[in-house]
């Protein structure tokens, strides 16, 4: 018998109508009982917070993630499920899996309908999560949606309504729930683990700003103004802004801003092309280049590094081991 810990936040999995939109209200063991429990799996159902996810905080997160390091330290554990709410799964999904150190696997779930919904897809979802939880080993915190299984790292929310709402643009997924087990499609590398943010720890602020024709730095001075130890710019193409922007960028960097550059373009990867304000010049002045992930996932990805350390030196140091391949390690068995 294995032993699958659920923790409830929320989100549409969650969600009952309230006369005029969804909100999510209904406890762990009432969105468990809209589903089957696979065969050999015994549930546990912790509800740590009941909200949609868009409007999760940061403190919201680490709440999430301390709880699921507080619950793996149970060796009778097998895995976790964490039911969450689309909007926001993909940030929390890859902060949890830069902190994950451990065989046993965590896996985010919820669903495109709510829990009343007659074809609702919370019941298929929440079960192969479940699967996925009972019979995987080191494959880190993945995402199982739509019948497949996806690293949290790379994967967004692709489709705002479509139960297949899940991808990484620029990869594959894991795997695929096909009659009742998981068609594995092979190991994939991860990042080593970043040492656990103490609890009470203050968060960071960290903003995006997006770069767009006739785009100015204003949204850009703004975050600084407000305090932001991180901000993401959001390039257009590989990773392009413009002159006033790299200027920008140099003057945060010298004050000590940990900046990322990602994309508003769906895949590829950040690269440094081109000159004029682009990923060439942004890279020379400080920011970091976060290949393939995009916008809400870079900010994580700061947001972890400011986390880490206390100078701006090894706290950038840490951001390019999160977005590139330096310290990688690979799952053993899935």
């Amino acid at each position: 018998m294995k032993h699958i810990v659920v923790i409830g936040t929320g989100g549409t999995i969650a969600s009952r109508w309230q006369g005029v939109g969804y909100a999510a209200e209904a406890a762990g063991r009432e969105v468990l009982a809209a589903g089957a429990v696979p065969e050999g799996v015994e549930v546990t159902v912790r509800d740590l917070f009941t909200v949609n996810s868009s409007r999760l905080t940061t403190a919201h997160q680490m709440l999430l993630l301390h709880t699921v390091h507080e619950v793996l330290a149970d060796p009778a554990v097998d895995g976790i499920v964490v039911t969450h709410g689309t909007d926001t799964m993909e940030e929390s999904a890859f902060l949890l899996d830069l902190h994950h150190d451990d065989r046993r696997p965590v896996v985010f779930t919820g669903a495109q309908l709510p829990l009343d919904a007659a074809d609702g897809d919370a019941a298929g979802n929440l079960y192969d999560a479940l699967l996925t939880a009972a019979t995987a080993q080191d494959v880190g915190v993945v995402i199982a949606f739509g019948g497949f299984v996806h690293a949290a790292r790379g994967t967004v929310k692709a489709h705002t309504l479509d139960v297949q709402a899940f991808a990484d643009p620029s990869g594959r997924p894991l795997g695929r729930v096909k009659f009742g087990a998981i068609a594995w499609d092979g190991p994939h590398a991860r990042a080593a683990a970043l040492p656990l943010p103490g609890t009470g720890t203050p968060a960071p602020r960290v903003d995006i700003v997006m770069h767009h024709v006739d785009a100015d730095t204003v949204l850009f001075d703004a975050a600084l103004t407000a305090g932001a130890q991180g901000i993401v710019l959001v390039g257009t193409g590989a990773g392009n802004a413009t002159p006033e922007f790299t200027e920008a960028v140099r003057r945060a960097v010298d004050a000590g801003v940990l900046v990322a550059v990602s994309t508003r373009v769906a895949a590829g990867p950040v690269a440094p092309i081109y000159t004029g304000g682009g990923a060439v010049d942004l890279a020379a002045a400080g920011a970091v280049l976060a290949g393939t992930l995009r916008a809400g996932q870079a900010r994580i990805a700061v947001l972890a590094a400011l986390l880490s350390a206390a100078d701006p030196a090894e706290r950038t140091g840490a951001l390019r081991r999160i977005v590139g391949t330096a310290q990688e390690r690979t799952p053993a068995s899935v």
